[in-house]
């Protein structure tokens, strides 16, 4: 294998969103005349987006009536202050700069929507920038398919031979597994305490950002 590119997911990989979403389910629970949570108790559940957030605030799902209601004002909250609170994880500025180094590209692959990512990415400035940033929308069948990240490597004009693929959650595996690309499944991110980065069959495992470019070396 020659390494060409390296895709990422987004939250709870390549940046530490939690904090701004955590913030913007407080809000919400503040404005709804309920106690704010402790961050610990949302980071497990961010990277499943909206619904878990809701399921964790409110104990409602998208059947109950007030659910679209209170689906948009957690989400008008977080598109107003999308990054004070979010960074890259440590060692990412430096894990791009080597990649940048050496000539390979990287990218996003996220279920995060467009109308987030897109304002959220312009805060952060890379060594350089992304070949190609896939969101749901742009496919028929999110991750864990394999959809978005063959179309990924179609924008970055790269083989699917070419690429790895890093994530923290268990649905991101399995989108590279099932793309057939090699996967380095994280255990910094969003990790629920009853599960383990270390057995979704990863073809690697770390824990810290900073082990992810001594594992990309073997690629080379």
């Amino acid at each position: 294998m020659s390494l060409r590119a390296v895709f990422f997911d987004l939250d709870g990989t390549l940046l530490d969103t939690a904090g701004d979403l955590g913030n913007a389910l407080n809000k919400l629970l503040v404005a709804e005349g309920k106690r704010p949570l402790p961050l610990s108790d949302i980071r497990g559940v961010v990277s499943d987006g909206a619904n878990a957030l809701l399921k964790l605030g409110f104990d409602v799902t998208p059947d109950d009536n007030d659910w679209n209601r209170l689906r948009e004002k957690l989400l008008n909250f977080y598109l107003d202050d999308i990054a004070s609170a979010t960074e890259p994880f440590k060692g990412i500025y430096e894990l791009i700069q080597e990649l940048t180094n050496n000539n390979i590209g990287w990218g996003i692959v996220t279920n995060k929507p467009v109308t987030y990512t897109e304002p959220l990415m312009t805060y952060f400035e890379f060594a350089s920038p992304p070949l190609a940033t896939i969101c749901p929308e742009h496919v028929v069948e999110r991750k864990p398919a394999a959809e978005a990240l063959l179309l990924a490597c179609s924008h970055a004009k790269v083989d699917v031979s070419e690429v790895v693929y890093v994530g923290d959650h268990e649905r991101d595996i399995l989108c590279g597994i099932n793309a057939g690309v090699p996967t380095i499944a994280v255990g910094y991110g969003y990790i629920p305490e009853h599960n383990s980065h270390k057995s979704w069959n990863a073809t690697h495992t770390v824990n810290h950002a900073n082990e992810i470019w001594p594992v990309l070396q073997q690629y080379l």
